[in-house]
């Protein structure tokens, strides 16, 4: 079984199309909270109330990290996307947080990212367009098959 974790930006259906194409592959998919509500305000649900919104948002991140951290570690491939509308800063930090750990790192970009993210790329093993490769990739680790 390979665990792979799927970082990254939560706003399209990404994940789905991973997910959904590696149907028949032995995967465990694993990933943050992508309810963008419950994932901001984990931290003043479970720990308290702040009135200032650097605190606030300082403890949801710090909750969100111990999942985050938690889901690289045990995996083996992550896969980070990042995507177009919105910065994902988050997402660099685990692109890092995984190289770091020696974990085989998949970053899923559009061309427009190409040069903002050359450092990322640098530490990634594959930069992939599109999920559908991501799948092939899965794929092919698992089982040596090439696309038909």
């Amino acid at each position: 079984m390979l665990k792979v974790y799927l970082s990254g930006e939560i706003h399209t259906d990404w994940r789905e199309q991973i997910i959904d194409g590696a149907k028949d592959l032995d995967v465990e998919f694993h990933s943050p909270v992508t309810n963008h509500e419950a994932s901001d305000d984990c931290g003043v649900t479970i720990l308290g109330a702040e009135p200032n919104k650097y605190w606030h948002d300082h403890k949801g991140a710090m909750v969100n990290a111990i999942r985050t951290r938690k889901g690289i570690a045990d995996a083996d491939v992550v896969v980070v996307r990042f995507g177009e509308k919105y910065r994902q800063w988050n997402a660099a930090f685990d692109a890092g947080f995984a190289a770091a750990l020696g974990k085989s790192l998949i970053v899923l970009q559009q061309p427009d990212h190409d040069h903002a993210l050359k450092e990322v790329d640098a530490a990634a093993l594959a930069m992939a367009r599109e999920p559908s490769e991501v799948v092939e990739i899965l794929r092919y680790v698992l089982t040596g098959d090439l696309p038909a």
